[in-house]
């Protein structure tokens, strides 16, 4: 399998090598987004190619000369699919730009892609803190689950939360989410007293919500990916752990914008962490929520949104940097080191580690207009991520 994968590896690199001159001469500047666009994660894909398409819309198809194409693929959240098509993207659509990846695994199987090729990987979901480290080529404007947790873990102990279980989906960014929380819950005089993981696909939580019942910590922290929330409201209402004094904390994954609405009122008063609500009050953020709504029929942009909105201004960016001219490393380079209003706050990709730095926000569920938000109560500023300050 991997003598395989290392032939066709060396295929596409041969294939682009070949195809350089006359891509040179070419005025298309091709993007391909995989994304899940059907399957357990489809809100995560409908979310970032609205926002991506809502970007295009706004700042124009043509940039430094080059027309943009967005080629969308829909990857199904399978890891060998996603390889599978960001290696056809690559090689018979010779794509300037691979973006988009919606869960670790689908971004973890494009790196070596990227890499061979010297195709840069605009990563607008996947949250696990390594998958920068997995390639070069990488640069990230989701966010990194450690980024998240931490600030929860230092909120909890100071509003009467001593003892926890963690539930987490059970890959890359849950595992990331458990870990980071529990070393900062402990650090502050808290105490994890089991730690839960649910299977990634088809999970039932159930059981394992019974089990942090009879458990009878003073609150529950949460990480599952986006579109999964809505299920773990449900069950921890139904299962009564609100009645028997158990607080739901939680990534802002779980009050994900997009499903929020659909919670009901036992959403309100969850407490969460996370760099982005369509609540956030900023004037941008509010023309963009506005202009988001109004070309999707009313829906509400959530934090995938937001990573794929300024994933797409990165590319604009590098592309007018490096005037349209020069390959993957001259667009790699002109992605390092960008600082920019975003709909979340300031952001800011590391030149070093090719990650986001931005702001975290601790926020409330409450109703607003007959509507419920994550409004935000707090602010830690400029965070970059925890996993990669060693």
């Amino acid at each position: 399998m991997k003598r395989r994968l290392f032939t066709a590896a060396a295929l596409a690199v041969a294939t682009l090598a070949s195809a350089a001159p006359a891509q040179a001469q070419d005025n298309t500047f091709k993007i391909g987004l995989i994304l899940p666009m059907t399957g357990q994660q489809a809100t995560t894909g409908r979310q970032i190619e609205a926002a991506a398409r809502l970007y295009m819309a706004q700042n124009g198809d043509t940039v430094a000369g080059k027309k943009i194409q967005l080629i969308v693929k829909d990857d199904t959240s399978l890891p060998d699919t996603t390889r599978r098509l960001a290696q056809e993207l690559v090689v018979n659509d010779k794509v300037n730009v691979l973006a988009g990846f919606g869960i670790t695994p689908s971004a973890l199987a494009t790196a070596p892609i990227a890499t061979q090729s010297k195709t840069p990987m605009v990563v607008m979901a996947a949250a696990t803190s390594s998958i920068t480290q997995s390639s070069p080529y990488i640069v990230r404007t989701s966010f990194t689950l450690p980024q998240v947790s931490v600030a929860l873990a230092d909120w909890a102990p100071k509003n009467g939360i001593k003892t926890v279980v963690t539930l987490v989906s059970d890959y890359g960014p849950g595992i990331d989410a458990e870990k980071f929380f529990k070393d900062r819950l402990t650090f502050n005089g808290g105490q994890v007293t089991d730690a839960l993981r649910v299977p990634l696909r088809n999970p039932d939580f159930a059981p394992f919500l019974q089990k942090v019942r009879d458990n009878k910590p003073d609150a529950l922290f949460v990480f599952v990916p986006s579109g999964a929330g809505a299920a773990v409201m449900k069950q921890f209402l139904e299962r009564g752990l609100d009645k028997a004094g158990i607080r739901l904390i939680a990534t802002g994954d779980v009050t994900d914008d997009d499903q929020l609405n659909d919670m009901g009122d036992g959403a309100l008063g969850v407490v969460t962490s996370h760099h982005y609500s369509a609540a956030h009050p900023s004037a941008m953020n509010k023309k963009f929520v506005e202009a988001f709504s109004k070309a999707n029929k009313g829906l509400r942009p959530n934090f995938m949104a937001v990573g794929g909105y300024d994933g797409m201004r990165v590319i604009y960016e590098a592309l007018k940097t490096s005037k349209g001219q020069g390959g993957g490393d001259a667009l790699l380079a002109a992605m390092k080191g960008q600082l920019f209003e975003s709909p979340r706050g300031k952001i800011f990709i590391d030149a070093q580690t090719r990650d986001i730095v931005q702001d975290v926000y601790l926020r409330k569920v409450e109703k607003k207009d007959g509507q419920l938000y994550n409004v935000e109560f707090d602010v830690i500023k400029d965070v970059k991520d925890p996993g990669k300050n060693k």
